[in-house]
């Protein structure tokens, strides 16, 4: 794809050469700083001075100006000429002899030094010899496959090398001690100072003329077969893949990037970052084409033009309006080298984004996003893109110029309603990426608030996420688009998150009750309950209390039951207030007085006895009006029998006066228990219910955390009540021959034996017997190991006074208590088992004060 990386201008018209003369030839040209020289085919040196001008337009003209002209006096062409500027003179080559002459009037030195024998000659711009005031030339002798190498000074010359070639050379270049030569049949790298030669590849001097051409420190181009320009380095290898030239080439330049090259009709570019051809220009009867100083010059046989290299800021932006953008980052790239640091990474950054939304506008959205980062885009340019997306207050004002050409979605995609579709799931991934960088510093309200938008927008599930964490979204603009959309409850979680909690609870409130339609969430209602119960505004709470209770009173509770103790303490939420709300709401209620019972074991007369009195109605009304046992009135009856026996801060008279008259007789039992009056309590139990198995689980669970003898005494009391019934009733029998078998462990044998009749068979008793045999075993041979273990102990204690009573113990008027320091007066003390003795008092005093400063143990 074509670019225009240059410019052809004139530099040297026909007229100014050679007026009238039409037989006047251009053979060589050389250009120093503003000096042009030209050579001719007569024999004669031109020196122009070239001036650059540029028009208001921006246009590049030169005008040339003649200084003089000078004959050599040969009747050759002039061949070759090169300047040394280090020592204002002038390289002539004309047959086959190089002069110096002064580069301002172009007059041979003084002292007539020369070089002859020279078919072709260059300079070494790589010079090795260090020293300012010379330059290294190198010829192609006319002796044959011979190099020589001078070195040229302000009025002298002098050969240092001299080096045989395997091929008679056509062309060289030199870098350093590195000469790259075209041979007739091949080109190579010769090291003119160690005689290594490295064979490049094949090419025949007589089909096409070579080229060799250094290009860079230790690289050259060369004219390869095929049509190719091939770079090599000193090492023989290549580092750049070859450009693709004509077959007839007859000369090429280099300004970086561009590789120029010249055939018989045209100049053409190519990259050397890809290799691409980028310009080609029509160019006839052109036979020169050189670069001084990165500028190119090419020239016809009648006259000299300068190719003009367009600002690389401006190739980079053709390319970028052509949508050419791997090509124009490529560019900008290879610009660093060419632009000051400052001034590139601005550049380079502005590219990047260009680039970005070439390939946002191409829906390569992955490139887009890279690029927008690399260029640290201000991403409120791509939010402009979007219309109303950015909040009404914003001051953004987009970049001028301008990033690309679009003024906003709908001319991008022409009203392709999937390609917008696509651009804004680009743009919330984007942002949702970007809102937590720093690239969102200084403007995380437009990011945010746009964000919020486009999730309302396309109903996206982030919504609510974006809401319920940290954000910036701006409350005036975020409010009225979440209204248009008509996501009410996302609304709610806005005005939270800006402390308006009440306008919060007054949308969700009107979505429960149906006023306003929102199906963000199906459990509205225990979210607000849930709100609630964490809410620090009580006035707020106590708003919607009543409201939450009358929805659902076992879920509206909860505002109450799960709110945080320390909101509990305050004196708005005491456990009071709370029981005068929920009197109009019996079940509310008894989950409350649960909570405060059963949850946080308040250990309260006032609410035991409420809660006991709250589950007796709720027992008694359910069975007045059902005749089956329901699985309401089992649970009810189940929880006031678990509090009457595990509470002991109720009253338990209160709560008898209310049984009395109703058959709760299992609740009268326990009460009864509570009383310590066992044997109403098991009575009514035995005779009223004939409950065998809750008498026995009474006199359980009367005697926990209970000594052993009144776990027995309970257990005889029950047997008591199967034997002394007054009547020969078989099934107390059977309920006492039962208990005796069961809880053998519960009773005294001796005495059971003494209470059963008579009659009674030792079989029908033999588990309880046995039972009872095994507990007075287990129990003897307990004692006797308590026994032995208390005399082993004695023993011990035996053995150690034995011990200490075997050294004496000598007391004198010398010795000192340990705790007072204090000497004895007589002869009564206490000694400890380390051997330290104490006053009788002290040892008392120690115990008493185990504080004290001296203490007699080691």
């Amino acid at each position: 794809m074509s670019l225009k990386a240059f410019k052809l201008v004139p530099a040297v018209e026909r007229e100014m050469l050679m007026g009238d003369k039409a037989r006047i030839n251009v053979e060589c040209i050389e250009c120093c700083g503003k000096n042009l020289y030209i050579g001719t085919n007569d024999c004669f040196v031109y020196h122009f001075l070239l001036e650059e001008k540029i028009s208001s337009a921006g246009k590049i003209t030169f005008a040339a100006t003649k200084q003089l002209h000078k004959y050599l006096g040969f009747k050759k062409a002039v061949s070759e000429l090169k300047a040394a500027s280090a020592l204002n003179r002038l390289l002539v080559l004309c047959d086959n002899t190089i002069t110096l002459a002064n580069m301002m009037n172009l007059e041979p030195i003084p002292t007539g030094a020369r070089i002859k024998g020279a078919v072709t000659f260059t300079l070494n711009e790589n010079p090795m010899s260090g020293d300012p005031f010379c330059v290294e030339v190198c010829i192609i002798s006319v002796k044959r496959r011979t190099i020589q190498m001078f070195m040229v000074y302000e009025d002298r010359v002098q050969i240092v090398k001299e080096v045989s070639t395997p091929e008679q050379p056509c062309a060289v270049a030199v870098d350093g001690h590195y000469l790259c030569l075209a041979l007739t049949t091949q080109y190579i790298i010769l090291n003119y100072n160690t005689g290594i030669s490295q064979d490049l590849f094949p090419y025949c001097s007589d089909e096409k003329r070579p080229i060799v051409k250094r290009i860079g420190r230790q690289e050259f181009l060369l004219a390869g077969p095929g049509g190719l320009g091939m770079f090599a380095t000193v090492d023989g290898i290549s580092q750049r893949a070859p450009v693709h030239w004509s077959e007839n080439v007859i000369g090429a330049a280099l300004c970086f990037p561009y590789v120029v090259a010249l055939d018989d009709e045209f100049i053409t570019v190519h990259s050397m970052l890809d290799q691409q051809l980028k310009q080609t220009l029509p160019f006839k009867e052109g036979h020169i084409l050189q670069d001084f100083e990165g500028k190119v010059i090419v020239a016809t046989n009648k006259g000299v033009y300068i190719l003009v290299p367009l600002p690389l800021e401006r190739q980079i932006q053709d390319l970028l309006t052509s949508h050419r953008v791997e090509e124009a980052l490529i560019l900008a790239k290879a610009a660093r080298r060419n632009i000051p640091k400052e001034k590139f990474q601005v550049m380079y950054k502005r590219i990047l984004q260009q680039a970005g939304f070439i390939r946002f506008a191409q829906l390569q959205f992955l490139e887009a996003k890279e690029l927008f980062r690399s260029g640290q885009l201000d991403v409120r340019e791509l939010i402009s893109l979007y219309p109303f997306l950015l909040p009404t207050s914003s001051s953004f004002i987009r970049s001028h110029p301008p990033l690309h050409e679009y003024a906003d979605l709908n001319q991008l995609t022409q009203g392709d309603q999937e390609k917008m579709t696509k651009c804004k799931r680009f743009l919330m991934s984007y942002l949702n990426e970007v809102r937590s960088t720093e690239v969102a510093n200084g403007y995380k309200e437009d990011i945010d608030t746009a964000l919020l938008k486009l999730y309302a927008e396309a109903n996206h599930e982030s919504l609510l996420d974006l809401l319920v964490s940290e954000n910036f979204c701006l409350l005036t603009d975020s409010a009225a688009w979440l209204e248009k959309h008509k996501k009410y409850f996302a609304l709610g979680l806005l005005y939270h998150y800006n402390g308006q909690d009440a306008a919060a609870l007054q949308l969700w409130v009107k979505i429960v009750n149906g006023d306003i339609q929102d199906s963000t969430r199906s459990d509205l209602y225990e979210y607000i309950v849930d709100f609630l119960t964490f809410c620090s505004d009580q006035e707020l709470v106590w708003k919607y209390a009543e409201w939450v209770l009358q929805k659902s009173e076992e879920v509206g509770v909860q505002i109450f039951t799960k709110r945080p103790l320390e909101e509990q303490g305050k004196n708005t939420f005491n456990p009071d207030n709370v029981m005068n709300c929920l009197n109009r709401y019996s079940k509310a209620l008894v989950n409350y007085m649960e909570y405060l019972v059963l949850d946080r074991k308040i250990e309260k007369e006032k609410y035991h006895t409420h809660l006991a009195v709250l589950y007796l109605e709720e027992v008694l009304q359910l069975k007045s009006v059902t005749t089956d046992n329901c699985a309401e009135l089992t649970e009810t009856q189940t929880k006031l029998r678990s509090l009457l026996q595990k509470s002991d801060f109720y009253r338990i008279h209160f709560i008898l006066d209310k049984i009395k008259g109703t058959d709760l007789h299992m609740e009268r039992a326990i009460l009864y228990g509570k009383l310590e009056e066992h044997d109403k309590a098991l009575h009514i139990l035995v005779h009223e219910l004939k409950d065998f198995s809750a008498a026995e689980d009474y006199c359980i669970w009367s005697s926990e955390s209970k000594d052993l003898p009144y776990r027995q005494r309970l257990f005889h009391m029950l047997l008591s009540v199967y034997l002394n019934s007054g009547s020969s009733d078989c099934e107390l029998v059977m309920a006492a021959v039962d208990l005796l078998n069961n809880h053998a462990a519960e009773f005294d044998a001796a005495r059971v034996l003494q209470l059963v009749p008579d009659s009674w068979s030792v079989q029908l008793l033999s588990p309880f017997l046995t039972g009872a045999m095994r507990e007075s075993i287990h129990t003897k041979r307990m004692t006797q190991i308590t026994l032995g273990l208390a005399k082993a102990e004695n023993l011990i204690y035996k053995h150690d006074k034995v011990k200490l009573k075997r050294s004496p113990i000598i007391l004198s008027d010398k010795k000192l208590c340990q705790v007072c320091q204090s000497p004895f007066c007589e002869p009564v003390f206490v000694r400890y088992p380390n051997g330290g003795m104490v006053h009788t008092h002290c040892a008392a005093n120690r115990l008493m004060n185990p504080n004290m400063t001296h203490h007699s143990q080691t």
